[in-house]
């Protein structure tokens, strides 16, 4: 259960949930549109994401997939073990705690739209908890009429019975947002509501807030995000909110988010100028908004014992400052200080990575700062205090594994933490951070065979030289002959970290087979730092792309696999890859499986969110970045006469992030030049392209059958 909100412009990136770790009248219009095939021009039509056109042309895509792939008997195979495993009544019921409760929103074959519980921290550490019902989602939408999604809570810091439910049609990023009860577990009589939109709050105190939301009156920003902070007081509708901040149209949003400082709360706004340039304001009870002087592309972790924590993204020398600090660096200054002297004074190293280490995660706690490390693609978890100076531990968790901290908050020194890997399954911790008491509570059974898997880390050489990371999982004694199926996974933007996990799914449906699945750390990622992923923005791109290509040569010429048994996978941004991978690069792979994609990379800016993501891959407004986009665009760049592999595309109608015109407009040129593609296009589901836990098993099921028919004897 999200307790606070704290939005970045970090939050809206291209994350992707499809990781594997799961007529007659239409015709004769399509004939009339222009189209030109050296620019991959699709009609515009398809762009209506609701349009009667454009969903006409996708039931008669999704039947024909359909109809093909749910006819093979392996799909009721994996779609079978898929249910079993989503639906699973012993999995982690993973939670957040504070004030001695545990929080947890729960999905199962009787709860398909989840309920909202709690129970207390004793009780959670039983084999068997006992559980209260706070809010059941099924029920709501049953008496509603609607497909509700949950998408959290933002609950008042000084009442923390008082909080907004977050709830989407579909599984869109845009939600609706009611003010509710814990206490009671009802829905406040006349309470706190903002209609649909991409709103982001923070509360002030129980009877006020600060919010960015669609207030009309063009409010939104090109990419779709509030620039327009307003205070609104309990009582007051909409059009009575207080304006209290703004920012520009051209901006990627402003969001509202606060920070605990000593007994007070800092009420606070970031504006993404760009997305990785932001700027932190100060809003005090009187008085303008007061800039914090830090760079535009740091981020803000917290205050811990009077600190302001930042992360670098960039060398800092702070004003008046003789000492400089380096990219990746994790620096601290008196808070208190600036507040008082507009001032940041002295500024403190706390961490310093290496050359193969990032930071992953800061969380803060009652007396602790914790630091969740990635060391060469492997967590580790250190606990930081200060006293003038900054020490810090190592936890001692197990080595060689991937871990995140679930939970954390800063009234308590409980914090839970994850342990997975490829092939053990997920482990929970209870950590008493004030004196490393650590303590596993909870672990998933095995949803596949692992017995007989073994994992192993290369590095293949990129075109510049650069060692690439990848994992490899597969059988013990497979054979080299360049025979074995195997599925490669990336991501590669964003500054996301693609890291070894548990995936029973995978495991069930595609290792257990005889499937070997390779995971790519490619540049874009943040495995290695803030360098890792700026070697590969805008124009500079094509690294991301030659480095996927590297691992996939480089598994070829260790004949673990061939190009007639390999496939390849990715979403969102990875869909982008996976578009890229099919047009440069056909040769490599037998499938290719692209999922809620980005793909025309000439009107992307113009559609859904897309704007916000123009300091990732450049504007095709901007001559040159336009020229570079041009080359790489896989809508712009199909060959009418190339020979390509087997390609299924995964989106979804109701995703208001990466718009399915991408998907829709690539299908659309593949037909018109005769090429063989797959199409899956849930109407539900938002970005993740399936809004429950049945979707997601049916989804999976598709793209494992496809996989099985293509790259399997």
């Amino acid at each position: 259960m999200k307790l606070t909100m704290i939005v970045t412009v970090a939050s809206l990136a291209l994350l992707s949930a499809c990781n594997p770790a799961d007529t007659a009248k239409q015709a004769n219009q399509e004939m009339q549109t222009p189209m030109t095939a050296s620019t991959g021009d699709a009609p515009l039509w398809l762009e209506e994401v609701e349009g009667e056109q454009a969903l006409a042309k996708v039931t008669t895509w999704n039947k024909r997939t359909l109809d093909k792939l749910t006819s093979d008997p392996r799909f009721s195979q994996y779609q079978q073990a898929a249910l079993n495993i989503v639906n699973a009544t012993d999995k982690i019921p993973y939670g957040t705690y504070r004030n001695d409760m545990v929080y947890n929103f729960w999905q199962d074959e009787n709860h398909v739209r989840g309920v909202l519980r709690q129970t207390s921290l004793a009780e959670y550490s039983k084999a068997q908890p006992q559980w209260q019902t706070l809010l059941d989602i099924d029920a709501l939408s049953a008496a509603e009429g609607k497909n509700w999604v949950f998408k959290g809570t933002t609950c008042a810091e000084t009442n923390h019975n008082l909080c907004m439910v977050s709830l989407s049609d579909g599984g869109k990023d845009a939600v609706e947002m009611r003010e509710w009860d814990r206490a009671s577990k009802t829905f406040v009589d006349k309470g706190f509501y903002l209609p649909e939109a991409k709103t982001a709050l923070s509360w002030n105190n129980p009877d006020r807030l600060h919010v960015g939301t669609n207030w009309g009156d063009d409010s939104l920003t090109d990419s779709g995000y509030p620039y327009v902070i307003k205070q609104l007081q309990r009582g007051q509708s909409l059009d009575e909110a207080v304006t209290v901040f703004s920012g520009n149209k051209t901006d990627v949003g402003v969001f509202p988010y606060a920070l605990k400082h000593q007994d007070q709360q800092l009420n606070m706004v970031v504006r993404a100028i760009t997305f990785y340039q932001s700027e932190h304001y100060w809003l005090p009870e009187k008085g303008d908004p007061v800039q914090l002087p830090i760079p535009d592309t740091s981020s803000i972790n917290g205050i811990f014992k009077g600190q302001l924590i930042l992360s670098l993204k960039q060398d800092w020398t702070p004003d008046g400052s003789a000492t400089s600090f380096k990219s990746g660096d994790l620096v601290s200054f008196d808070m208190q200080n600036w507040l008082q002297n507009n001032n940041i004074g002295a500024v403190q190293l706390v961490y310093q990575p290496d050359e193969r280490a990032t930071l992953d995660g800061v969380s803060i706690t009652a007396s602790k700062l914790v630091l969740n490390l990635l060391e060469n693609v492997v967590n580790n978890i250190y606990v930081y205090d200060f006293d003038g100076n900054w020490q810090h531990n190592k936890l001692a968790l197990p080595d060689n594994s991937t871990m995140s901290v679930s939970s954390a908050n800063n009234d308590s020194d409980i914090i839970f933490v994850n342990q997975e890997n490829f092939v053990s399954q997920d482990t929970l911790y209870q950590v008493n951070v004030s004196n490393a008491d650590i303590v596993a509570i909870k672990s998933t059974p095995a949803r596949f065979d692992a017995t007989d898997l073994e994992v192993q880390q290369y590095f293949a050489s990129s075109t510049d030289g650069e060692k690439i990371p990848y994992f490899v999982v597969h059988k013990q004694g497979i054979t080299l002959d360049g025979s074995n199926p195997t599925l490669q996974y990336a991501y590669g933007g964003f500054e996301v970290s693609m890291k070894p996990s548990y995936s029973g799914i995978l495991g069930k449906n595609w290792l257990e087979q005889g499937g070997v699945y390779v995971l790519a750390n490619i540049r874009g990622g943040g495995e290695y730092g803030p360098a890792w992923h700026q070697a590969g923005l805008k124009t500079k791109r094509q690294v991301i792309f030659d480095d996927m290509i590297a691992v996939a040569e480089d598994i070829i010429a260790k004949k673990i696999t061939s190009p007639q048994h390999l496939g390849v996978m990715g979403g969102s941004n990875g869909g982008l890859l996976m578009g890229v991978m099919y047009t440069q690069r056909p040769d490599l792979w037998n499938a290719v499986v692209c999922q809620v994609p980005l793909l025309d990379m000439l009107r992307y800016h113009t559609l859904l969110a897309g704007a916000s993501w123009v300091g990732e891959y450049g504007s095709p407004d901007i001559p040159e970045e336009r020229a570079f986009l041009e080359k790489i665009s896989p809508l712009h760049n199909i060959d009418p006469k190339g020979e390509y592999p087997a390609i299924f595309f995964v989106t979804s109608t109701k995703d208001d992030r990466v718009h399915p015109a991408h998907a829709r407009k690539m299908a659309y040129m593949l037909e018109q030049y005769g090429h063989n593609f797959e199409y899956y296009e849930n109407i539900d589901g938002g970005h993740s392209a399936a809004a429950n836990l049945q979707e997601t098993a049916k989804r999976t099921a598709l793209e494992y059958t496809f996989l099985s028919q293509q790259l399997m004897k």
